[in-house]
């Protein structure tokens, strides 16, 4: 896009790209700092990834232990807020705070424009004096590779866009992947199919009175301990790990809560194990996780080779007045989630308003 269309772009301090949990927690903390800010989101309602995730998803922390900054989650009769909570409660959080969000915008690129940031979308241009980058990982699915896949003649679905287990009923279903998604699909799957578990090794279950709140505050201690250089002072048990709720627990009672190791390529009609035993599948569902959706960056150069961005405290170390927010812990502690992404929104709008600060001092 040449120079001449920068004029007619829409001016604004701060853009923030993409409308989820991770844009809103920015941009409150800008609304409170008094920053003029948009949100562009290429979704066509609020809720960002809760949109997508499936029908019988339910947070593994309570209500008041999944919240934005300013406003705690409303309570829900169960013990964790189902995905229809949660997207009320992002869309509700949009309102209260009058959030700028347009969409659906999909913004395709973020490119220099003199000591500004142009960026380009489906609706138009906006040119911004700083960006947050928000946009997830829910975009881009991982399947990893194995041996003989285009050959498989099965469905094949990521559980980023599984919904229910209707459409597999009475079939034969393997679930790869060891994570939380990949117990909790099993777990309702198991009652309408014949499934496989499938992991890398072994899962590890937490205590039945282990949830996310008390990761989140072992996380918290642990994170705490590695910036004062003292050993880690909590029990193990990471956020990967399988948390037992509900459903989960009910598969253990069922007895079907077991996983096996991978299989070591394909056919057309099933998989063939490590021993050279064969297995007729029908479908395969993808728990394997996400990368980050970063394409809209790549203009600037700051894309390195692991698909990710170099950043100190979420800053791009490449570009000064580029910022990212919620893609995993390598941009924030706890940042992909509900109430850890709070640390990192408020230090890069902290960050923000003194880059804002000096940008303005030197042109002024």
């Amino acid at each position: 896009m040449s120079n001449s269309s920068a004029p007619c772009a829409n001016q604004i301090d701060v853009a923030i790209i993409g409308g989820g949990q991770s844009a809103l927690a920015v941009a409150y903390f800008l609304r409170r700092a008094g920053i003029g800010y948009v949100v562009l989101d290429d979704q066509p309602a609020p809720g960002g990834a809760w949109q997508h995730t499936w029908d019988s998803l339910h947070l593994f922390s309570p209500a008041q232990w999944s919240s934005l900054p300013g406003w705690l989650m409303p309570a829900t009769s169960g013990q964790y807020p189902s995905r229809e909570h949660v997207i009320r409660y992002l869309t509700e959080y949009e309102k209260r705070y009058e959030i700028p969000a347009q969409r659906p915008v999909h913004v395709t690129s973020v490119a220099h424009r003199g000591n500004r940031l142009l960026l380009s979308s489906d609706h138009g241009e906006w040119l911004a004096n700083a960006v947050v980058s928000a946009t997830g990982t829910w975009a881009r699915p991982y399947i990893p590779e194995y041996a003989g896949l285009a050959d498989f003649r099965g469905d094949q679905v990521h559980s980023a866009h599984y919904r229910n287990p209707e459409r597999f009923r009475g079939r034969r279903v393997l679930v790869v992947g060891g994570g939380n998604s990949g117990a909790q699909i099993l777990a309702e799957l198991s009652q309408v199919c014949h499934v496989t578990w499938v992991t890398l090794e072994a899962p590890t279950f937490l205590p039945d009175d282990v949830d996310g709140r008390v990761l989140f505050e072992r996380a918290t201690e642990r994170w705490k301990a590695k910036v004062e250089g003292r050993p880690d002072p909590v029990p193990a048990g990471g956020l990967g790990d399988i948390v037992m709720v509900p459903p989960v627990r009910e598969a253990r009672e069922r007895g079907v809560l077991n996983s096996v190791r991978p299989f070591v390529r394909f056919m057309n009609d099933g998989v063939v194990w490590a021993d050279g035993t064969r297995s007729q599948v029908d479908a395969v569902i993808w728990c394997t996780g996400f990368r980050p959706a970063l394409e809209h960056l790549r203009p600037l150069n700051v894309v390195n080779a692991a698909g990710r961005v170099d950043v100190v405290e979420g800053r791009s170390v490449v570009e000064p007045g580029l910022w990212l927010v919620g893609y995993g812990e390598w941009c924030g502690f706890a940042s992909a989630t509900l109430i850890g992404v709070m640390r990192s929104a408020r230090s890069a709008v902290a960050e923000i308003k003194d880059y804002l600060s000096s940008s303005k001092e030197q042109t002024a």
